[in-house]
């Protein structure tokens, strides 16, 4: 290659030169973790954008909360955009956020929401041109555009959603080069609506990016719970939690289209062995005869039951396998 070709271009240099691994950012689920990137110790791409997207109360918010919370360990850069002004910081703080440590902003507008993001970016940038940031936005659905906002009634009419995906493809198109320039992971919320009159097929849709917001995506997970089977509830019959699946429909970092469990305590927050057990039997690192499973490297067996209390068990050598794997050996 001639490099006086590559010392003339401003814009241009060798594929070999260029660094697709800016490091990742854990869910606070060991399962998903692997699903999104293929390793159990790490999770959302920094340089790209993720979105979760589900039905209300299927735990969306609480996995932007352990990615800041990770991150915050991590001594990255932390941000929530709130547009729904529903951010519990008392919750937050429960799952181990540092309000201190946390940016905070609440835009009125769909436009305002993103250039916050921007604006924040490039501040952090003036001072610390190397630590990556770390931004959940919670949540696109319920921003209006500013054409929504500015209405002077609340009449709606059907070109609304299309002045939104508009809106929202354009600040797609100037913000998703600053994923990466400046490393940063923007973790984006979002809920599923469901179309009027569909009588075949799917009816989901999600309720705001359009078309738009798929294209960027590096990776795209739906949450899923039902609000009767999926509830947990305690010996007195008092619910306590959640849990459900996750899907990964979209991944720019490792294998699409694979599942996981999650389950939520809500004095808790995330059980963070939930769904290892299966990608283990799977990896054929566990095998299964019955009720029982049986490491295979150490022959320890077990039962589902116990796994949370013995990968906690440090002293337990039957099981340092498992934790190696999972990034926890002392």
């Amino acid at each position: 290659m001639n490099t006086d070709v590559l010392n003339r271009l401003k814009n241009a240099g060798l594929l070999s030169e260029q660094n697709p691994d800016m490091g990742f950012v854990s869910t606070g689920s060991y399962a998903l973790n692997k699903v999104i990137s293929g390793d159990y110790t790490k999770g959302v791409p920094i340089g790209m954008i993720t979105q979760f997207h589900g039905e209300a109360s299927t735990a969306k918010t609480v996995f932007a909360t352990h990615i800041l919370k990770e991150a915050q360990e991590k001594g990255y850069y932390t941000m929530l955009v709130d547009s729904e002004n529903a951010y519990n910081p008392v919750f937050a703080k429960s799952l181990g956020i540092d309000p201190a440590k946390l940016i905070y902003a609440a835009p009125e507008t769909l436009e305002d929401c993103f250039q916050v993001i921007e604006d924040t970016v490039l501040a952090i940038r003036e001072t610390d041109s190397d630590t990556p940031i770390v931004v959940a936005y919670d949540s696109i659905a319920v921003s209006p555009s500013k054409a929504e906002y500015e209405a002077e009634s609340y009449d709606g009419n059907n070109m609304q959603g299309a002045v939104r995906a508009k809106s929202t493809g354009a600040a797609l198109r100037k913000i998703n080069p600053l994923m990466r320039k400046h490393k940063v992971a923007l973790v984006i919320i979002n809920q599923i609506r469901n179309k009027v009159g569909v009588m075949f097929g799917n009816p989901e849709t999600a309720a705001a990016g359009g078309k738009a917001l798929e294209y960027y995506l590096g990776v795209n997970i739906k949450t899923i719970s039902n609000k009767t089977s999926d509830l947990i509830k305690d010996d007195n019959k008092q619910i306590v939690g959640i849990q459900g699946r996750l899907r990964n429909t979209k991944n720019k970092v490792s294998v699409p289209f694979r599942e996981t469990t999650f389950k939520l305590i809500y004095d808790e927050g995330l059980d963070p062995y939930e769904g290892v057990l299966d990608t283990l039997v799977a990896e054929d690192v566990v095998t299964r005869s019955g009720a029982w499973y049986t490491v295979v490297e150490t022959g320890k067996k077990f039962q589902s039951k116990e796994l949370s209390a013995l990968l906690s068990d440090q002293t337990d050598e039957g099981f340092a396998p498992v934790r190696k794997l999972l990034g926890e050996s002392s």
